[in-house]
């Protein structure tokens, strides 16, 4: 598996995330897509610094 793929996969799990789709998940606000960002961001970050 490449870093891009790992990436898109990622990339795809981040947006899928944040769409609250049942009812009681509406109420937690951005707190999936927000840990999802972050883990996004750290691994962005990762891959520019060329540790992965």
């Amino acid at each position: 598996m490449t870093t891009h793929t790992l990436l898109l996969i990622i990339l795809i799990l981040v947006i899928l995330g944040a769409i609250p789709v049942w009812p009681y998940s509406q109420s937690w606000g951005y707190g999936p897509s927000g840990i999802l960002g972050l883990i996004l961001v750290v691994f962005l970050v990762l891959l520019l610094l060329g540790m992965i």
